[in-house]
């Protein structure tokens, strides 16, 4: 059985959401303490992520994570994931990234990218979902600030997805792939194990696996986790 470790992201500022949004809370518990949970029943440890400065209450949500280690994470998602890695043992097979900001992944999903990575010749899995819309791309720039940006090609969906977490990867794949110039700005740990040559896989994603972006999605998760326990199974 493979050795399987845990690295949940928790170190962001929470700029576009108004404040750090893995401390604040979902059916009355924080969200970093629910991704926490989600890793533990495929891990042998996990390893929280979380931003370098902690005001007392935050830290005291630290302390009751259920983390087996806690470390200060970067200035960019990348170096957060990096700080990470480096608290992870080196016994470790296979290493999940996952973000704190989804709070639902279930174990159905855990369970379908660790069987991908540890049943084939892979270097990674990933979650995907289907897109429905049409997808084209414009030139270079922020939406929020340019009127209008001239359309550069329209991307044939049925071979798009849009990626979750967890993740999971070979361990010596992911440690490669973080070592190499330019991944400190890397959004995405995937990319980084492709752009070596890594092989990595898409399983199916769960419509369920919110990513908590904005103070709304609050009420979503709520709703979708309530829904979830009155029906007394996690979605596969």
């Amino acid at each position: 059985m493979a050795n399987v470790w845990s690295v949940v992201v928790a170190g962001g500022s929470g700029l576009r959401f108004g404040q750090p949004k893995q401390f604040t809370e979902v059916a009355g518990r924080p969200v970093l303490h629910l991704a926490v949970e989600a890793c533990r029943p495929v891990s042998a440890g996990v390893v929280l992520v979380v931003p370098p400065e902690l005001s007392e209450s935050d830290r005291r949500i630290v302390e009751s994570s259920g983390a087996d280690r806690v470390v200060p994470g970067g200035s960019t998602r990348a170096r957060s994931v990096r700080c990470g890695l480096a608290a992870v043992p080196p016994e470790a097979d296979v290493i999940l990234v996952h973000d704190a900001a989804r709070p639902l992944a279930t174990r159905a999903l855990f369970d379908a990218v660790l069987a991908a990575v540890t049943g084939g010749d892979v270097a990674g899995a990933v979650p995907g979902l289907r897109i429905h819309d049409t997808i084209k791309e414009v030139e270079a720039g922020e939406p929020e600030h340019d009127a209008a940006r001239r359309v550069t090609a329209t991307l044939d969906r049925s071979r798009v997805v849009a990626v979750q977490t967890p993740q999971a990867f070979r361990a010596a794949a992911l440690r490669s792939a973080h070592d190499r110039p330019g991944a400190d700005e890397a959004t995405d740990d995937a990319s980084l194990v492709e752009a070596m040559g890594g092989t990595v896989v898409v399983v199916p994603g769960e419509q369920g696996n919110l990513k908590i972006t904005s103070p709304e999605d609050l009420g979503t998760a709520e709703r979708l986790l309530a829904a979830r326990r009155a029906g007394g199974a996690g979605e596969g």
